[in-house]
């Protein structure tokens, strides 16, 4: 998911607040990040059953993708990876949280509409309605099991994740319309990136 300000080539006063260092690292992050149409963002992830370094290692540099890429979150088929695990930090200072295999326990009653940006659709900003209280079952990279209860953005991004897990982008999540018109501005962008 990605983080407030969503950054793209169409937003030049967001891109000049930060420094041209962090700019360079957010290109180059988001170079790697798999974009809406790459068939890996359409399926379902498979569960993950090794607890090794090789893990660990896959959860350092997604963590670090996700950091300079600016987001909140980020899930393995995001980067190519069949995996069911994502890695996401609402709180910049947080720790990174990492969530292996996750199921969702319960939600609550209570729904809110939110905007949501995603790493996988740069420059596309959509309303979703999500629940605003989830409790998630899952493992840490020991294969420990954690319980992880959440409440509003950390809520959202958690939800917006788990869709990745099983190939449900935040396109999906919108009205008719708002769909409508995020793809009529992915391919304003096309054109001009192509021009």
């Amino acid at each position: 998911m990605a983080d407030e300000p969503e950054i793209d080539e169409h937003e030049d006063d967001d891109e000049q607040r930060l420094d041209p260092e962090a700019v360079a690292r957010r290109e180059a992050a988001m170079a790697k990040i798999v974009r809406m149409g790459d068939p890996v963002l359409r399926t379902v992830a498979r569960p993950v059953d090794e607890f090794d370094g090789e893990l660990r290692e896959e959860i350092s540099w997604m963590g670090q993708l996700m950091h300079d890429a600016l987001g909140v979150g980020l899930a393995a088929p995001q980067v190519g990876i069949s995996h069911r695990l994502f890695v996401y930090r609402v709180e910049p200072d947080s720790p990174i949280v990492a969530v292996i295999n996750p199921e969702l326990e319960w939600t609550g009653d209570d729904t809110e509409l939110g905007e949501e940006g995603c790493l996988s659709i740069p420059g596309i900003q959509v309303d979703v309605e999500r629940p605003v209280h989830v409790r998630v079952g899952g493992l840490d990279a020991n294969g420990d099991v954690v319980h992880i209860e959440a409440e509003g953005l950390e809520a959202r991004v958690i939800q917006h994740e788990m869709d990745h897990l099983d190939g449900v982008l935040i396109l999906d999540r919108t009205s008719k319309d708002e769909r409508k018109a995020a793809m009529r501005k992915l391919r304003e962008m096309e054109r001009s990136r192509a021009a």
